[in-house]
């Protein structure tokens, strides 16, 4: 345990778990949509669905999908900004078995028609995990340089591109593998030491069977 893990992040809001988490998880819809969304459906399980006017969980989610930061005073005005902008919310709350008490469903649409959707809960001072990526299981906590690796489930897929890393001296420190079916789409999060620049990402879009990779920088 470090002394984060003691005080918590520098933020705006009542609850690391229900302001600065879920910040979090709107900021990583945010960074994977890669554009500004035009709409955003929103629905909270557990204690999130519970308490989120309390605690401004709503608030802090939207802001994140603004780009707004934990320590960003704006959050307590996120609603108003998001009106101003243009961005259509909805808030809805649901049931959900076996997922963490403070989890939040994001699906965010862009102006040329861009969706994605995430699944991510907030699991105590200020850290998340996000576990769905666009209905595909994932596993990342948005605290290291993730690649997010769509690809076709073939053999030797995995190989290329661990050794193209290897080749280019990342470490990886997490990696989850996810598929729909034997031969079908695929999914790689791989969890990195360190920064890298968008060379990394260009080259791995390069090898066979790849769909889509996406860089996501720590946030």
């Amino acid at each position: 345990m470090n002394v984060f893990d003691i005080l918590g992040p520098i933020m705006i809001g009542p609850s690391s778990s229900h302001t600065a988490g879920a910040a979090r998880i709107g900021l990583i819809t945010r960074a994977l949509l890669d554009a500004p969304a035009v709409t955003a459906n929103i629905i909270l399980y557990g204690s999130f669905a519970k308490t989120y006017k309390g605690h401004g969980t709503d608030k802090a989610i939207v802001a994140g999908i603004l780009g707004m930061r934990a320590d960003d005073e704006r959050i307590r005005f996120s609603l108003d900004v998001a009106r101003e902008q243009g961005l259509q919310i909805s808030i809805e709350t649901g049931d959900l078995d076996d997922v963490h008490p403070n989890t939040a469903f994001v699906s965010l649409t862009s102006r040329d028609g861009r969706q994605v959707s995430l699944l991510g809960s907030s699991i105590g001072g200020g850290n998340i995990l996000i576990t769905k990526i666009n209905g595909m299981e994932v596993s990342l906590s948005g605290q290291q340089t993730t690649l997010i690796v769509l690809h076709r489930d073939a053999p030797g897929t995995i190989a290329s591109v661990t050794e193209l890393m290897a080749e280019k001296g990342v470490n990886i420190c997490n990696f989850h593998l996810s598929r729909k079916t034997k031969g079908g789409q695929a999914v790689m999060t791989i969890e990195i030491d360190g920064h890298f620049g968008p060379e990394l990402n260009t080259e791995i879009q390069k090898l066979p069977n790849i769909y889509s990779s996406t860089m996501l920088q720590p946030i």
